[in-house]
């Protein structure tokens, strides 16, 4: 079950436009997993290893945090590629999140 689920959320996270930004728990509500947002968490941390870059570095908490930061190989690697896409960043806060937000079930 949980290489599926995992599976799934490579599949959410590959399709997030340039330019936007979705959180956890918005992967794990559109896969019908509401709460699960810690287990999309550690589907990314496991996608390291996977052949194809997804774009984790779009995906944040709730609040627009960088959290996963750590996992970048740097401390400020997630920022600077958020960044070059056009997301202002101020003290690992996104600026303007709701903005910026992408809910996987629009698909755009």
């Amino acid at each position: 079950m949980t290489d599926t689920f995992f599976n799934q959320v490579y599949q959410v996270v590959a399709q997030i436009p340039f330019g936007r930004v979705t959180t956890y728990g918005a992967i794990a509500e559109y896969l019908g997993s509401k709460g699960a947002s810690r287990m999309v968490g550690w589907a990314l941390n496991s996608s390291k290893n996977f052949p194809e870059a997804l774009p984790a570095h779009r995906v944040v908490n709730r609040n627009g945090l960088l959290t996963g930061k750590r996992h970048f190989g740097g401390t400020q690697v997630m920022a600077d590629l958020l960044q070059s896409e056009g997301i202002e960043i101020v003290e690992d806060r996104i600026i303007n999140f709701k903005e910026k937000m992408w809910f996987p079930e629009t698909k755009y």
